[in-house]
Formats: structure tokens, C-alpha cells, sequence
């Protein structure tokens, strides 16, 4: 499953997230698998797009940035081609 991840930085400030990224990597659990994000123009927020099939691997990852001051969101996503796909198939029907 496909997960967006919205990451929030105390105070607005990214730098101790990026410097602990730097120095322990992304932490990510086996069953966790990071695909690409992008990052607000004010800096205050990082998109991440995910890839789990357990929820509760996420909350291990979550665990690997505690104390740091970023906060999680995670929205449960689906591709638009599989949406369409679907809007199509239900048309036909």
C-alpha cells in the first residue's frame, strides 16, 4: 500500500532531521520502502511517498525520528491511473 507521508518540523526548522538523516539514514524497517518526496517552498514541511503493507512498520520508522521534532501525517494513497481504471471499468458496468 501506498502511503503520503506529510512530515512537520518544530519550529519550522528541517536542519536537525536532515543531520540526523546525514548521520543514521532514513531508518526505514524491512517492509518499508521510501519512493520519492519533495519538500515546501517555506521549508517546513517534507512529502514523502511510501511504500507498506503493514502500518505498524511505519510506526517502527516513525520510533527511528522520536525526540527530533517532526511530526507525521499518513494518508493512504492510490495511483490516478488505478483510480481512473476504476472510474472506467464502473462506466461500463
Amino acid at each position: 500500500m501506498l502511503f503520503m507521508v506529510v512530515e512537520t518540523f518544530a519550529g519550522g526548522d528541517m536542519v536537525p532531521i536532515y543531520r540526523h538523516m546525514a548521520e543514521k539514514g532514513r531508518g526505514l524497517p524491512d517492509g518499508v520502502e521510501y519512493v520519492d518526496s519533495w519538500v515546501s517552498i517555506d521549508m517546513t514541511r517534507c512529502f514523502q511517498l511510501m511504500r507498506a503493507d503493514d502500518a505498524a512498520k511505519l510506526q517502527q520508522w516513525v520510533l527511528h525520528w522520536r525526540g527530533l521534532g517532526v511530526g507525521f501525517e499518513f494518508v493512504p494513497v492510490v495511483p490516478a491511473k488505478d483510480t481512473r481504471a476504476l472510474h472506467e471499468n464502473a462506466q461500463l458496468a
